[in-house]
């Protein structure tokens, strides 16, 4: 086979996944404090402590553990609001569609231990108060938000796809969504909530040109046959997804359940833990990830905020026609507001020549975290839906416009 031709290949998993459960959980944590402190801003409420509720001022980092009837929350939070973490946890397993125990876990009886604690006051006073802020002599108030952590943080984006998104990934999330729809409906009862799927593409010159594999593993009933699963996904999942996206798939080689058997499933089949699908949750291994983890964490952690503003230039970037593909890189210091370094790369697909690029992108966009806190609206509830099925390439997320390609060409001179 000639190097120009490859298969790249991608999963995503469903919500019941045990690893996709505790990223909903974690989230759904982060929007109800978030909630919770917008709504007692709005009364002027103010703590004991003295501190005023604010959003804004809110610190999670939730952490949560699934295993056989079982649910721990950890991690660090600092806020004034308070809220119901055993009611949050069971709602969120609720609605994932756990509700009986013959499907491995229920929301009613599994058991809930709240081990959260305060964050530590030498992370917060970086967050509070940059080192930029605090060395300012006109007090930019943008800079007195520092980077809630060192490291470094990738955004990618590429014309494969409507969503700027790599074609593997993209039709792996909406196989998994299709999959959790027909359950939900009543199409397929038989399905249950744990669930993986899989696309392998083939790539010519660096284009995509066909899917070949696809792979899809559901929790079920023990009282469907294997070959009836089969069927009904090729018709009621696989089918309708790729005739939307405008996909052929006839043809390509279909696994359904390779094993066999997915009667155990969930948290009784396999533990689970936040963050463990860093993969799943970008862009299926297409382009590079800084290693840190979203979900549970409020938007002042950089891990979080920064991939979103990465994810929000590279498509930009593209959307404006300056290349084909685009990976950013942003790097940042605990405690220090400025990016320590931006890298633009295109992988030779650029349309315009690649410093024109990066120094359009240092014009056009504050990768400051304040700036980015403020410039997509991040400190509000919007976090449990990027919880399950990608945190991009989905519209109704705010890193997900295009709204500076205009700004970015004429930065180009075009």
């Amino acid at each position: 086979m000639s190097k120009n031709s490859y298969l790249f290949t991608s999963e995503s998993v469903t919500e019941g996944h045990p690893d996709k459960i505790c990223d909903q959980i974690s989230d759904a944590i982060l929007d109800a404090i978030l909630e919770k402190e917008t709504e007692l801003a709005a009364k002027g409420y103010i703590a004991p402590n003295g501190v005023a509720a604010d959003p804004k001022n809110a610190r999670v980092a939730c952490e949560t553990v699934v295993t056989t009837g079982l649910v721990m929350v950890t991690g660090e939070i600092r806020t004034q609001a308070y809220i119901d973490v055993d009611k949050v946890v069971r709602d969120t397993i609720r609605n994932i569609g756990y509700t009986r125990a013959k499907f491995g876990f229920d929301a009613d009886t599994c058991g809930v231990i709240n081990a959260i604690h305060e964050q530590s006051p030498d992370i917060a006073q970086g967050v509070d108060a940059s080192s930029n802020y605090k060395d300012s002599a006109d007090k930019d108030p943008l800079d007195e938000i520092g980077a809630g952590d060192q490291g470094m943080m990738f955004g990618y984006a590429c014309n494969e796809t409507s969503q700027l998104m790599p074609m593997p990934i993209y039709l792996a999330h909406r196989l998994a969504e299709r999959l959790t729809e027909v359950r939900k409906n009543g199409t397929l009862e038989y399905l249950r909530p744990d669930g993986k799927t899989q696309v392998s593409v083939r790539y010519v010159d660096g284009k995509p040109t066909g899917v070949e594999k696809v792979l899809i593993s559901t929790q079920h009933s023990d009282k469907v046959e294997q070959a009836q699963i089969r069927e009904d996904l090729i018709e009621n999942v696989i089918k309708p997804v790729f005739e939307k996206e405008g996909v052929k798939w006839e043809g390509c080689e279909i696994y359904v359940n390779p094993t066999g058997r997915f009667v155990v499933g969930g948290p009784m089949g396999d533990a689970g833990l936040t963050g463990r699908k860093i993969i799943v949750d970008t862009y299926g291994g297409m382009g590079r990830h800084g290693g840190g983890a979203f979900s549970g964490k409020d938007p002042t952690k950089v891990d979080r905020s920064g991939a979103y503003a990465a994810r929000w230039v590279a498509k930009n970037v593209v959307a404006a026609g300056l290349a084909d593909r685009c990976e950013i890189q942003i790097a940042y210091a605990i405690g220090v507001a400025k990016p320590l370094s931006l890298l633009v790369e295109t992988f030779g697909t650029a349309h315009v020549d690649e410093d024109k690029i990066e120094k359009a992108v240092s014009e056009v966009f504050d990768l400051r975290p304040g700036a980015i806190l403020r410039d997509l609206d991040l400190q509000r509830p919007i976090y449990s839906k990027t919880a399950a099925y990608g945190h991009f390439g989905r519209e109704g997320f705010p890193w997900e416009q295009t709204n500076r390609v205009d700004e970015l060409k004429a930065a180009c001179g075009l």
